[in-house]
């Protein structure tokens, strides 16, 4: 693409999202993406006919933004069950939405994960977050998480042994400090829609953005090394030209790029993913540690919900572990992840093959309190440079598509 008005620097979702708003206005774009690929955080990779997506993920359907932007039936959603499997005192207890499953009511009512109470409140503060705004939600005042949920009445035993394992696989981290506001905004997202995968994977996501932009609106394998008036200069001394640049980057690099610090940490992750000859859970359902021991925090098979994540006969097992490891306790995980799980699901897990371990150091944006007040930040404020990424917002898919459009919004208003 020759003489675009704007240049973007990271082809993430916030990159693309930003991108398709610009190029719906008229406005000429290119991506310049560091990677061999646009998706960012949100890829997928093809290993022995398994699909392994960059860290375990799932698209909440309810994310307005993602309502907005994304065309669901292209993307060919598959959901998880509305629950989970819960480890806790040597045996698995369900623990799922009956209003979804009342072929589960039972089990859940009898379920020693909460109390009666505790269920109840679980319904109530479901009801009191659906029938409000997104907005009347982010005037309460800002907390974490666990000041939350002791607010809510929610005793320690549900806290412990499905809140903390639940929400560590979303907030990755367990202490529960991340501001209550995203936790509304996440439960209000689980509440209204269904965790899904797309059939081909969570990086169908981006593929799809970046089909609707013109042919050579994305360079990859092209890094931005700083930025100046109108112009930035790659990594290998080219400059190119523009009247107003967009940085998708993450916040560090965000940081060194205008000489500003955003003061944003990020919580690390790793998945492992095994090659199974059975399931170890038929279901689609997401199966959580709540004896709060062992490596494992949270496990599934992605291929029960969408089957093309795993070759016909073979089954696709996805373990995460909260932050990240040296070389040498990362070698180790696969045996202690195989260990824990033989514990669950008996001898056969010896017969799971290691597939890969995906170690992702800056998984996530850590969000705890002041961090969402305001939950939106501004993009622009930098001349005529401007912002985008999931931590300008909530840390989510949600966020970063909605960061994109907003700052694709204020360019095109600057440029008019």
């Amino acid at each position: 693409m020759s003489n675009p008005k704007v240049l973007i620097a990271g082809g993430g979702l916030a990159g693309l999202s930003c991108a398709v708003r610009l190029h719906e206005s008229g406005v000429a774009c290119q991506i310049l993406e560091a990677s061999d690929a646009p998706g960012g955080r949100a890829r997928t990779d093809e290993m022995d006919g398994f699909l392994l997506d960059r860290g375990f993920q799932v698209l909440l359907t309810a994310y307005p933004e993602a309502r907005r932007t994304l065309n669901y039936p292209e993307l060919q959603l598959a959901a998880f069950e509305s629950g989970a499997l819960i480890r806790f005192r040597g045996k698995f207890h369900r623990f799922t939405d009956p209003s979804r499953h009342p072929q589960h009511l039972i089990a859940t009512v009898l379920s020693p994960i909460a109390s009666m109470g505790d269920k109840l409140r679980v319904a109530r503060l479901k009801h009191r977050v659906c029938r409000q705004s997104l907005e009347r939600l982010y005037e309460r005042p800002e907390s974490t998480t666990l000041v939350r949920l002791r607010q809510e009445g929610f005793s320690n035993r549900i806290i412990e042994q499905f809140f903390r394992p639940f929400l560590a696989g979303v907030f990755l981290e367990r202490e529960l400090n991340t501001s209550s506001r995203k936790f509304d905004f996440i439960f209000k997202m689980f509440s209204e829609g269904n965790a899904a995968l797309p059939a081909q994977g969570m990086g169908a996501i981006a593929n799809q953005l970046a089909a609707r932009l013109p042919a050579g609106s994305i360079r990859t394998h092209t890094r931005v090394e700083s930025i100046g008036q109108n112009a930035v200069v790659l990594s290998d001394g080219a400059r190119l030209a523009a009247s107003r640049i967009v940085l998708a980057c993450d916040a560090p690099m965000a940081c060194r790029l205008l000489g500003k610090h955003y003061g944003t940490s990020w919580k690390g992750v790793t998945c492992l993913y095994f090659a199974a000859n059975r399931p170890p859970v038929e279901e689609p359902v997401l199966v959580l540690n709540g004896e709060g021991r062992g490596v494992i925090n949270n496990l599934c098979v992605p291929s029960q919900v969408a089957a093309n994540y795993a070759p016909a006969g073979q089954s696709l097992v996805s373990v995460t572990v909260l932050g990240t490891f040296a070389s040498g306790q990362e070698q180790a995980l696969p045996g202690e992840v195989t260990e824990q799980a033989r514990d669950w699901f008996g001898p056969e897990v010896y017969q799971w093959r290691h597939l890969r371990t995906c170690r992702i150091p800056d998984a996530l944006p850590a969000q705890m309190p002041p961090a969402l007040s305001p939950v939106a930040k501004s993009s622009s404020g930098h001349g005529n440079v401007f912002l985008c990424g999931d931590y300008l917002d909530t840390a989510s898919i949600h966020g970063a598509m909605l960061s994109g459009r907003r700052a694709a919004e204020l360019v095109v208003a600057d440029l008019q």
